[in-house]
């Protein structure tokens, strides 16, 4: 077919002129067995033909899971195979960033997530583009080699964000957050929970307030016995008798 034709020409040294990414082409950002794999499955050849980066769309807002590849044949997930196309088309980075902000459809979100940690090559940008998506808490399917398995939005791009391989492709190396602030290229990432644990600092502090306001009534009428309880005096104790 003409489709099966275009990729196995686009993975042709000798005849790409393409775009770059990372100085290379951006479809062997995929190991070989998996862009073969790719290349030869029904999804790429019957649903992926003449996609751009308008109408992917389409396919993308149909996925129903994200995953690498599956099944003793490793068949690829057509979620892998819409990123291959993605790296095929490289759309502009406006046109990433549409998919990644709309609410409405969260694999379309995890498959721009996806697509900018292979394919952005400013370690700070992708840190600042996909940490807001960390309090995403939206459940997602996975598809893996044994079946299937339950993630969620949040957790699928930390996963891109500290792992070295995600959907059966190893992604490109990225700088750690802290070296990145250690260099002065990003700023420490202001916890999305921060509000939450100062006001639950303050009830611990308002709560230790409390205790020390009903002890210190009952330690000016008694003392403390070994095990730091309040004992009431007696009038022994008292030097009375």
């Amino acid at each position: 077919m003409a489709h099966h034709a275009d990729a196995k020409r686009a993975l042709d040294e000798r005849g790409y002129k393409g775009q770059l990414i990372r100085g290379d082409n951006p479809l062997k950002l995929f190991e070989k067995p998996v862009r073969d794999r790719i290349v030869e499955s029904y999804y790429w050849k019957e649903q992926c033909f003449g996609l751009n980066a308008a109408t992917i769309l389409d396919r993308a807002i149909e996925l129903n899971c994200i995953g690498g590849t599956y099944g003793v044949a490793q068949r690829p997930t057509p979620f892998l195979c819409l990123a291959f196309k993605l790296l095929q088309i490289v759309p502009d980075k406006e046109i990433i960033l549409f998919y990644l902000e709309q609410e409405e459809y969260k694999y379309l979100r995890a498959l721009a997530a996806f697509y900018i940690r292979l394919a952005w090559e400013k370690d700070n940008e992708v840190y600042t583009t996909l940490e807001p998506y960390l309090t995403d808490s939206r459940k997602l399917k996975r598809r893996t080699r044994e079946g299937w398995a339950l993630t969620y939005v949040d957790d699928f791009i930390d996963d891109l964000l500290l792992k070295s391989r995600v959907c059966a492709t190893t992604l490109p190396k990225i700088n750690p957050r802290l070296f990145l602030e250690d260099e002065d290229k990003l700023e420490p990432r202001v916890s999305a929970l921060g509000e939450e644990l100062e006001e639950l600092d303050r009830e611990d502090d308002e709560d230790g307030h409390s205790v020390e306001s009903v002890l210190k009534p009952a330690e000016m009428n008694g003392h403390a016995n070994g095990n730091g309880a309040v004992e009431e005096m007696s009038d022994e104790d008292m030097g009375e008798g």
